[in-house]
């Protein structure tokens, strides 16, 4: 696939990293949609099936690991890729991340560079 044939869901409350992280993905050629809560990105994943969301942990209302057990329990979402973009850095919090079902887990601070890094990995788009 091509990187616009990759569809990715971003899920964060904070408008400046949502903002950076649509933008980075954008200009890899990703394919992308952007809300700002968890119950967003449920109405979003009723109509569509990305290949990746991004979740921030910690949002109002669902949180991420909620949206991300959603995921996990409905048959139809079962191949899409979930990446845990968080500020929460405790071995315990990664843990949980892990054991809920994200494929990945990237701790806030992150380098903008590594984040892409690791979505082409997870698309298997490794450069």
């Amino acid at each position: 696939m091509t990187p616009a044939q990759h569809s990715v869901l971003v899920a964060d409350d904070d408008p400046d990293i949502r903002d950076l992280v649509v933008f980075k993905l954008e200009q890899a050629g990703f394919n992308v949609r952007a809300v700002a809560d968890g119950n967003a990105a449920l109405e979003v994943l009723k109509d569509t099936t990305p290949d990746l969301v991004v979740l921030d942990v910690m949002m109002p209302g669902l949180s991420g690991l909620d949206v991300l057990r959603q995921i996990r329990a409905e048959q139809r979402l079962e191949p899409v890729k979930v990446l845990l973009l968080t500020a929460r850095a405790r071995d315990t919090d990664v843990d949980d991340g892990y054991n809920t079902g994200a494929d990945e887990y990237v701790t806030k601070p992150f380098s903008p560079r590594e984040l892409l890094h690791r979505v082409n990995t997870l698309l298997g788009r490794a450069r």
